[in-house]
């Protein structure tokens, strides 16, 4: 099935995100949590497929969420907004651009926003010292049209609406709300650009912190996947989630890196995926690994 995107995300799921699916529990009624929703990859996955029949939708980043809000619960007025700034935009797309970026920073207007991701670098938001978005155009398209917009933002209202709950608050919060029966799948900041703000990300995610946060998790018998680290070829990003976790480590082919082909290389994306032994004892059946992988599901059962 072909699985609506409003947006463009930089390190969004969704190329993986069927593979991440048969990570779920067989439960007919789950409740999925997305603290670090982004483009919501794996919530839309979700629903399209119904391995989840509700939703609660989390990013610290507020206008983001007012993005949500807006293309779920009120679709038609956030597309004929974008169909009207993308139209306003011909012939002089750059300074457009730079004049939208603009009236974002100063109004934070969700029309605004999805426009810059629509046209923005990589599709990937970047913000300065004082939390402005400051990412340049990418000028080579004028990002999707507005009839795209349109199919996108329908199909992803007719998947959510009625089913799912918004918030922009520290991830930490869902402790408050999340039960045994819950799934959290969490795509945190990349980790190696966590020690200190960077421009990349309005929420920043110390790792230590986030570590204990798991810990938690696994003492409340919580079922959470987590998209942490990864390679490209034999190149390591980041330090894995240490070993005391007892997660099941799964890497994902997620297809050659755009980055290498770039730079005339040829390499593989491998993406990785954390599994809690909570959610283990969920599954129908368990996932391909290696031995070291096999170790660690033996002790589960």
């Amino acid at each position: 099935m072909n699985i609506p995107h409003p947006f463009p995300y930089q390190g969004s799921k969704r190329r993986i995100a069927h593979r991440i699916l048969g990570y779920f529990p067989t439960d007919k009624n789950v409740r999925l949590f997305e603290p670090f929703a982004g483009s919501a990859a794996i919530s839309l996955a979700a629903a399209t497929y119904r391995r989840a029949n509700k939703f609660i939708i989390n990013d610290a980043n507020e206008p983001l969420i007012e993005l949500w809000q807006n293309i779920v619960n009120k679709p038609e007025g956030i597309i004929e907004k974008y169909r009207h700034l993308w139209q306003e935009q011909e012939g002089k797309e750059q300074e457009y651009y730079n004049y939208v970026r603009d009236k974002f920073n100063k109004t934070k207007k969700p029309e605004y926003l999805l426009y810059l991701l629509a046209r923005c670098v990589k599709a990937s938001i970047r913000y300065n010292s004082l939390g402005g978005f400051n990412q340049s155009p990418d000028n080579r398209r004028k990002g999707m049209s507005p009839d795209g917009m349109k199919e996108n933002i329908l199909r992803t209202a007719s998947l959510l609406k009625g089913k799912v709950e918004f918030n922009s608050t520290d991830y930490t919060q869902i402790l408050k709300k999340i039960n045994q029966n819950d799934v959290v799948y969490m795509d945190p900041p990349y980790q190696g650009v966590c020690s200190a703000r960077d421009p990349r990300y309005i929420q920043n995610i110390q790792f230590g912190g986030f570590v204990d946060f798991l810990s938690e998790l696994n003492r409340k018998r919580i079922s959470f996947i987590v998209s942490y680290d990864g390679r490209t070829g034999n190149r390591q990003h980041g330090e894995r989630l240490p070993e005391s976790l007892g997660l099941v480590h799964i890497e994902i082919n997620a297809g050659k890196s755009s980055q290498a082909t770039l730079l005339g290389k040829s390499a593989i994306t491998y993406e990785s995926v954390y599994l809690s032994k909570a959610l283990l004892k969920r599954v129908s059946s368990v996932p391909s690994a290696n031995e070291e992988q096999l170790e660690l599901m033996e002790s589960f059962s």
